[in-house]
């Protein structure tokens, strides 16, 4: 990965907002920025240096991982050994001046606690300020190499998935299934899942987040996989419903709409276009269909070193999509106390549409 690019991207980024400096905490952040993998670490970016500040348990770890920074090991918590850091080279920083050095904290990553403790640790001449999404702005657009891993990532989760299946029948738990999924992924090579998988089966397939349960898969109904596996600390995203026993027409009917809203907003995304006219795309697809109503949620999200990340695929946002981007298209219908369905796509915008990343079939399956 080209750390340094991203930190100059990230340093050029400090005039728009106004800050001379800013302390990065949130770990995601920090790994896209530095390399750094461990639970506890901050990076001091100014517009002419980088200082990574962790513990002595990663002294080890920092020098083998960290890129194109200065590391600072201390006993104290990171935050607090930037602080003293700051303290201590207050002069090259440019304290003391009649402006007083501005320093951005990511205020959505950090307690107000926290950002009050911090304040009243640093130098005289040094200001707070609170600032939002600087380094996520940046992640939004993956470069090549995010790509290839974020590629990687998706075909080893279609991969077991197409395993899974095999357990997916009546009289089986939906915690066997999701055991089944993490067990395959963390065979091929899987870090860790996503998040934790859901195995919604029945009328549980009503609940957009109906993790695994006990619930023993009935003799008819839907059944709702939606997973993702952690590969070199990036995520991917599915979900495919399957169908046990006899289909009803409704079943049929409802599923076919679900499919039709997803490829409408598939079709819709490329670079130039807003997030909503991509989730505007799904519910106009179902609205036709008379089932906009049990849309409950957004259409996607973005995805990288975290599962959830900017943007957000629903209405009223008005980010534009861009070249680079991978995001999920996942409309669904969920009818309370019958069935839900959705269907989920990793993609990829380009300048001229998208690249569909997940390769699984989304016809209807009846197991």
């Amino acid at each position: 990965m080209d750390y340094e690019f991203r930190q100059k991207k990230a340093s050029a980024s400090l005039d728009e907002h106004h800050i001379d400096g800013i302390l990065i905490t949130h770990l995601p952040n920090v790994r896209y920025l530095c390399g750094f993998t461990g639970s506890a670490g901050a990076l001091l970016l100014t517009h002419d240096s980088r200082t990574f500040f962790t513990d002595g348990r990663y002294e080890l770890q920092a020098s083998q991982e960290i890129e194109n920074a200065k590391v600072v090991i201390k006993r104290s918590a990171p935050m607090q050994s930037a602080a003293e850091w700051m303290v201590r080279n207050g002069r090259k920083l440019g304290l003391g001046s009649r402006k007083p050095f501005k320093l951005g904290i990511e205020a959505e990553h950090l307690s107000a606690a926290s950002a009050q403790r911090l304040g009243r640790m640093l130098p005289q001449g040094c200001k707070v300020a609170h600032t939002s999404i600087v380094v996520e702005r940046i992640r939004m657009v993956k470069d090549a190499e995010e790509l290839k891993v974020l590629r990687s990532a998706v075909l080893l989760g279609s991969s077991v998935f197409d395993i899974a299946l095999n357990r997916i029948q009546a009289g089986v738990k939906e915690t066997e299934v999701a055991a089944e999924l993490e067990y395959d992924a963390r065979q091929s090579g899987a870090e860790a899942m996503s998040f934790p998988s859901i195995v919604a089966s029945g009328k549980r397939s009503a609940l957009p987040h109906g993790v695994a349960s006990v619930a023993a898969i009935p003799s008819r109904g839907f059944v709702v996989c939606d997973f993702g596996v952690i590969l070199t600390g990036y995520c991917s995203d599915m979900t495919r419903t399957v169908h046990v026993g006899r289909l009803t027409p409704e079943a049929r009917r409802v599923y076919g709409a679900v499919l039709e809203a997803q490829l409408a907003a598939i079709a819709a995304v490329r670079d130039g276009v807003s997030v909503s006219e991509v989730d505007g795309a799904a519910r106009k697809s179902l609205q036709k269909r008379g089932l906009a109503d049990y849309f409950t949620h957004s259409t996607g999200h973005g995805v990288g070193l975290e599962i959830h990340e900017a943007p957000r695929i629903a209405p009223g946002q008005t980010e534009i999509l861009r070249a680079g981007m991978a995001i999920t298209i996942e409309p669904g219908v969920y009818i309370s106390g019958t069935f839900g369905v959705r269907i989920e796509d990793m993609v990829v915008v380009t300048e001229s549409g998208c690249e569909v990343l997940t390769p699984t079939s989304k016809e209807l399956m009846i197991l």
